[in-house]
């Protein structure tokens, strides 16, 4: 399987929230990134609008020409706006208003009555639905039956491994959790701190279809400029 590569523009509109002005333009930074040889654009759409905002959303599903993927809590209010928007994927994901970053997995387990009715919904409106979950069989499992489309499987651990041993156990319940998502039937993303580096272990167990990286190739966009930031690391997801 060749892997394919989502670019999060989240931190394009970070930058421009630093200041409350009207650049760096999330939207453009969707089609360079396209340019560039991304596979889909994704967002967060956070509940503090701390980045992106309801109308950088509602622009790039007028203006992607690959696939938008929507990061959101599953709440009632992001389920109306993605129901509105049409994306073409939702993915899952839990929120912390407090938290610089998402910081690990849904608790799929804990949380069936909250999320089994909303993925229902949007998977009737034809959104594909995947749970951004740590590599854990039960949280895998528990994906799998509330009708989940796909999972993306939370790499934040592996990428913040202190040790080599650390980070080979880490890879060896990625390499778990693709083979069992495989098993029963679910699509397998993967992503959360990766970057240059740390991805080659991870493209090289093979079974995951998209890799979904920002913050990395914003970083590198900086110094090198978007297009040529995401033509480096679509190269390396798809093994070359």
């Amino acid at each position: 399987m060749t892997g394919k590569l989502g670019v999060n523009i989240d931190h394009v509109a970070t930058v421009r929230q630093a200041r409350g002005t009207i650049e760096p333009d999330p939207v453009t930074a969707a089609a360079l990134a396209e340019l560039g040889g991304a596979d889909g654009i994704t967002v967060h759409l956070r509940e503090d609008r701390r980045h992106i905002q309801d109308r950088d959303v509602e622009l790039l599903r007028q203006t992607v020409k690959t696939r938008l993927n929507l990061e959101m809590a599953a709440t009632e209010e992001m389920v109306v706006i993605a129901l509105r928007i049409r994306p073409d994927c939702v993915t899952l994901v839990p929120e912390k208003r407090q938290e610089l970053t998402t910081e690990g997995g849904l608790d799929v387990c804990g949380q069936r009555t909250l999320l089994e009715p909303k993925i229902a919904m949007l998977r009737q409106a034809g959104i594909v639905v995947s749970l951004f979950v740590d590599p854990d069989a039960g949280q895998i499992e528990a994906s799998q039956q509330l009708g989940a489309d796909y999972i993306e499987i939370h790499t934040g651990t592996y990428c913040e491994a202190a040790t080599v041993q650390a980070r080979r156990a880490e890879l060896n319940k990625i390499e778990a959790a693709i083979h069992q998502g495989h098993r029963i039937g679910l699509g397998i993303n993967a992503g959360h701190g990766l970057n240059y580096q740390n991805i080659r272990p991870v493209v090289a167990l093979g079974g995951i279809e998209e890799y979904n990286i920002g913050h990395s190739i914003i970083s590198r966009a900086v110094l090198v400029g978007l297009e040529r930031a995401v033509r480096e690391m679509a190269a390396l997801v798809r093994g070359a």
